[in-house]
């Protein structure tokens, strides 16, 4: 992992003057259970500040630039700040390197797990932000990489939950309504694996896998409307 962080702050925007904020917010609780002499605590405290912070900038966001009705907007902001959206900041951040992590979570790196690792360590970034620079600092990071992916999440509906997209727009273009069938089960009971079919009439459009029938068929759904271009 790295330990200079004048990149990473460089990225952020931000010079903490105090560097133990930035790094506990990079610290994982694996990581404690293996070097329990670490200084600092874990994130979780931080992410649960910064979560907060990031939901109100976002909500006073939309509410001071569209006049769209509640439920829109719910469903606007759950698409801007839900785990996979932070995760990909985390990403385009670039601060995974500077995660403080166990051996074996270092090692998983394409996981479900490791995306919810990246998306709170993102919002204990934003509470250790808002605690070491103030509320300005931290709206500015915040809406400086949200305000651009909103376009994208109105104009492909990224806001309307995969398997309704699928099937408004089947039953548009079609007059069909998918169904899924579960094609496969893999793997222990405790680490079960599903591969799931969407089909329009008998035809299999696309299949997806994931831990519950719901995620694969979630995964289906996705893949299906990437397919049929919709």
């Amino acid at each position: 992992m790295k330990e200079d962080f004048s990149e990473l702050e460089q990225a952020i925007g931000v010079t903490f003057q105090n560097k133990d904020m930035l790094r506990q917010a990079l610290v994982h609780r694996s990581y404690l259970n293996e070097h329990p002499d670490f200084p600092l605590g874990h994130n979780e405290r931080l992410e649960f500040l910064g979560d907060a912070v990031m939901e109100l900038v976002v909500t006073e966001y939309l509410y001071e630039n569209y006049e769209n009705p509640e439920g829109e907007l719910t469903n606007w902001r759950a698409a801007l700040v839900n785990s996979e959206m932070i995760a990909k900041l985390n990403d385009e951040l670039g601060a995974e390197p500077y995660l403080h992590l166990s051996k074996g979570e270092s090692k998983d790196k394409n996981s479900k797990a490791r995306k919810y690792i990246l998306a709170n360590a993102y919002e204990a970034i934003i509470g250790a932000i808002y605690l070491d620079a103030g509320w300005d600092a931290a709206k500015e990071f915040i809406l400086k990489r949200v305000k651009k992916e909103l376009p994208i999440i109105l104009e492909k509906r990224l806001y309307i939950d995969p398997k309704s997209r699928f099937q408004e727009s089947a039953q548009e273009h079609l007059g069909i309504t998918p169904s899924y069938k579960v094609l496969s089960e893999t793997g222990p009971d405790h680490e079960k694996v599903f591969e799931v079919g969407v089909y329009l009439g008998k035809t299999k459009v696309a299949t997806g896998s994931g831990t519950s029938k719901h995620e694969a068929q979630v995964a289906a759904a996705t893949a299906g409307i990437e397919l049929k271009g919709w």
